[in-house]
């Protein structure tokens, strides 16, 4: 280890004297973008290896009672992986890139560079309903942070190698770069520069070609136009759009909820049993929510509803057009539990595919019921638009979803209904939902960086990094003449009052005892307690700054006082955080 410091000590002297820092971000890039690629060769093919296995020799025309028991050893094998070897919560991908970003300097742990492709692909590959590209993006980030600490890179840098491993991530998953860019700058709110955009670039296209390179040059999902797109036909795009946008709303809240629900379960063995139970029930039930459900995308694209319904109860009823259409809402309405119930009783795993899932089930339900009442909706075309106004709505992300689509499925001619729909969806949530399944928590804490400056900036600086501590503390049996000794001895003009516990229980101004404290007659008689005053506000030290800004506006005052469960800290002053926010920004903003 010693030697390798060495060399690498060695290495970035060289680097300094030989290579700009510009240039050696671009290869840092490249690097990243090398790597994350080959992650998500590793983590789709692993997936599909382990589905393929386990699921072959399944009749389409019979139940088959493996899957009561697939998904819930699934989660048993990633619940015992995470607990006994990763020894660390992996937790949801993106929002874990979100507060690394917020709160924690840019530092993801260097586990996660392979225990979420691992863990990942017993949870998908046993039947777990969720996706694998949080888990992807998340590795791709830690793959970004890594390289960057080890290259001791500032806090800017760090986060860039961050967006580019997540661009990276997405654009070899998905053999879509232009997505995988978009992701990066609208999902995990990086700032649109030049000095930001190239390096994504470098990262999504290197990641994407390697993904061609070994996954081969077709699309996710086959598509074919089945006509060419109508005007008649945006009522209906307009229409789906809003209906996207409230199963969106469902899905964000009914995840929440279940979560919440399992959260309760303090024993995570309890947890997996009961989590793992429902699932295994769902799938068994409804076999298209077993794994990613990007065959039953396919499938629909296909107009291919017999496979949809195969290995199901429902087979019988194949053939019988409403039987269809009501077995497609069951879909919808069990997909959101089937989630939860992965993620919450111990699996690993994102959203992506299960709102793409959504999506593609609601654009094609819906366009085959109006067709039952005799228009002539392209049901490939609704699908394909669905999943992106499912995806635009659930993660906030309309720009993503409608590059993210085209690309996956090479259906660019239809970019004006996919910007509808995304559009009409986006607009829905908002209305209802301001943060999305990512944001939610973290936006709930103050934990969370926005494209808004401002806030931006708040949420990255630390409280604990303005606090000043050189104020004289004095107590309220003290007498005046004890106070003025006290004033004598300080510096600073605020003086707190704290008991015998430490607690702050009172300040005094210098300005408040000024017309008294040359009176020597008071200095025996006089009491501390007798010209103290309350503080307009207290600041809690784990406080984020954008609340501390705000008693600040509120109170008006210069200097409020810092407690820890009412225990006196210390003062943090006005112009203490104008000048340690304006050192963030110049930092934060810098080209």
């Amino acid at each position: 280890m010693k030697r390798f410091n060495k060399l690498l000590n060695q290495f970035l002297v060289w680097r300094a004297r030989y290579i700009s820092q510009k240039h050696f971000i671009l290869l840092l890039s490249f690097l990243v973008g090398i790597v994350s690629g080959i992650a998500a060769v590793i983590l789709k093919n692993s997936v599909h290896a382990v589905h393929h296995f386990l699921t072959s020799g399944f009749s389409i025309e019979g139940q088959n009672y493996l899957f009561l028991a697939y998904p819930i050893v699934g989660i048993l094998i990633t619940l015992l992986l995470v607990k006994y070897v990763v020894k660390d919560s992996l937790g949801h991908g993106v929002s874990k890139i979100l507060y690394a970003i917020s709160k924690n300097g840019g530092h993801i742990k260097a586990h996660n560079t392979w225990s979420s492709i691992l863990t990942s692909t017993f949870t998908i590959g046993f039947g777990g309903s969720v996706g694998a590209e949080a888990p992807i993006v998340l590795t791709g980030a830690s793959i970004g942070s890594t390289l960057g600490r080890l290259f001791r890179q500032n806090y800017k840098t760090i986060i860039l190698l961050m967006g580019c491993g997540a661009a990276g991530a997405i654009g070899g998953i998905f053999k879509a770069p232009i997505a995988g860019l978009v992701f990066t700058l609208e999902v995990l709110m990086l700032d649109l520069t030049m000095a930001s955009i190239i390096p994504l670039l470098i990262a999504s296209i290197t990641s994407a070609t390697l993904s061609y390179f070994f996954l081969g040059k077709g699309a996710e999902f086959a598509f074919s136009l089945e006509a060419p797109f109508l005007l008649d036909n945006i009522p209906y795009y307009v229409l789906l759009g809003v209906i996207g946008g409230l199963i969106s709303l469902y899905f964000t809240r009914s995840v929440m909820w279940t979560e919440k629900k399992l959260g309760a379960i303090s024993n995570p063995f309890a947890k997996w049993a009961v989590g793992g139970i429902v699932l295994s029930m769902l799938i068994f039930l409804f076999p298209p929510l077993y794994g990613e459900g990007y065959n039953t995308i396919s499938a629909l694209l296909d107009g291919n509803t017999t496979e949809v319904m195969g290995n199901s109860l429902f087979y019988i009823l194949h053939q019988n057009n409403w039987a269809i259409i009501g077995f497609l809402v069951l879909l919808i309405v069990f997909k959101v539990f089937a989630t939860a119930t992965t993620t919450g009783s111990g699996g690993i795993g994102g959203i992506f595919a299960p709102t793409l899932f959504l999506g593609g089930v609601t654009g094609y339900a819906f366009s085959r019921t109006l067709n039952s009442f005799g228009t002539n909706l392209p049901t490939s075309h609704f699908t394909l638009v669905g999943m992106a106004g499912l995806m635009a709505g659930v993660m906030h992300a309309p720009l993503t979803a409608i590059f993210l689509i085209a690309e996956i499925t090479n259906g660019y001619s239809l970019f004006i209904p996919l910007m509808i729909t995304a559009t009409i969806a986006y607009l829905t949530i908002m209305y209802f939902e301001p943060h999305s399944l990512y944001t939610k928590r973290l936006a709930a804490k103050g934990e969370l960086i926005t494209h808004h400056k401002d806030k931006a900036v708040l949420t990255l600086m630390r409280l604990h990094k303005v606090l000043e501590i050189d104020f004289l503390p004095v107590k309220a049996t003290m007498t005046l003449g004890e106070m003025v000794k006290a004033i004598s001895a300080s510096k600073r003009n605020i003086f707190p009052v704290i008991d015998d516990d430490k607690k702050l229980i009172g300040i005094v101004l210098l300005d408040d005892v000024r017309s008294i404290m040359f009176n020597h007659k008071l200095y025996d008689e006089t009491t501390v307690e007798e010209f103290m005053a309350v503080p307009p506000a207290m600041i809690e030290y784990n406080e984020n700054m954008d609340d501390v800004m705000r008693k600040f506006e509120e109170t008006e005052a210069w200097n409020l006082p810092v407690v820890n469960q009412g225990k006196y800290l210390g003062f943090v002053s006005k112009s203490k955080i104008f000048s340690a926010y304006r050192k963030m920004l110049i930092t934060f903003s810098d080209e």
